[in-house]
């Protein structure tokens, strides 16, 4: 790591262009990363095995993972890179455990930890992107920008007991999907497939959540993504949650967020869009 970095430092960033028909060496590092695609298709060389890269995919590497790069196709390909140090990895799962905790860099799978991101995880990745890339590469500015990936863009998918059903199951992760979470409760016990009361309470035993408010929780999360990462109108926002109520919309959002929808566009986008802040 020491190779890459300038006195004061505390990560490294590069944008890299992969050329068809060049491999790259696989390696091992004593540091830890994550890396996406730009632009175009890559082979993604990765602990035996060989994995395609697309665009909207983030990767995090950890310092055990063997791997290498190679273009796909006809056409080259640009890669985002940040690399840091195990240490401010150590750092970040000893404080935030209960939200990082066999996820991302600490998974124990074989393959390293990859996301698909939609557009407007992607909009709010790019965005966390140029301020990294303009700002110091101070502590400070790493370990934020991972914790905002981490637990902005990405969330945290809902964990569930192994005595859960497996149709709960099915029905939360149903529930992320715009055409199921804009029906409300009843999109939620639709994708059930099981009677409103016996969802109900199932979900309650193993959510903590009437299958109401697990909704809404999702539908938060979708608006909090669109306030930060987008320039559509708090009414339409509301809408694409399904909620044509804007008041309804606003006291279910402050209850969840401690903001009004309003203020939290002016927070979170302030804080992206300033790069020496």
């Amino acid at each position: 790591m020491a190779n890459y970095l300038r006195d004061g430092e505390a990560f490294h960033f590069a944008r890299k262009h992969l050329e068809p028909g060049v491999p790259r060496l696989l390696h091992t590092h004593d540091y830890c990363e994550c890396f996406w695609l730009e632009q175009g298709e890559a082979l993604h060389w990765i602990n035996d095995r060989k994995v395609p890269l697309r665009p909207a995919e983030i990767v995090f590497i950890r310092p055990s993972d063997t791997h290498a790069f190679q273009a796909k196709g006809a056409m080259p390909c640009r890669l985002v890179n940040v690399m840091f140090t195990t240490a401010t990895a150590d750092h970040l799962v000893g404080r935030y455990e209960e939200d990082l905790r066999d996820r991302f860099l600490w998974s124990s799978e074989l393959l390293p930890s990859r996301h698909r991101l939609d557009d407007l995880q992607l909009a709010m990745l790019r965005r966390l992107t140029l301020d990294l890339e303009l700002g110091s590469r101070r502590l400070a500015r790493i370990e934020g920008f991972l914790l905002d990936v981490m637990t902005r863009v990405l969330g945290r998918p809902e964990q569930l007991a192994d005595q859960a059903p497996a149709w709960l199951a099915n029905a939360c992760l149903a529930a992320r999907q715009p055409d199921v979470f804009r029906k409300g409760a009843s999109g939620f016990v639709a994708a059930a497939g099981r009677g409103h009361e016996h969802v109900c309470r199932v979900a309650r035993q193993h959510l903590g959540l009437s299958p109401s408010a697990y909704i809404n929780r999702i539908r938060m999360e979708h608006a909090a993504r669109l306030l930060a990462g987008s320039d559509e109108t708090i009414t339409d926002i509301a809408l694409d949650c399904g909620l044509d109520n804007l008041s309804h919309f606003y006291r279910i959002f402050r209850g969840q967020f401690g903001l009004t929808p309003r203020a939290y566009r002016r927070r979170h986008q302030a804080e992206i869009v300033q790069p020496n802040a």
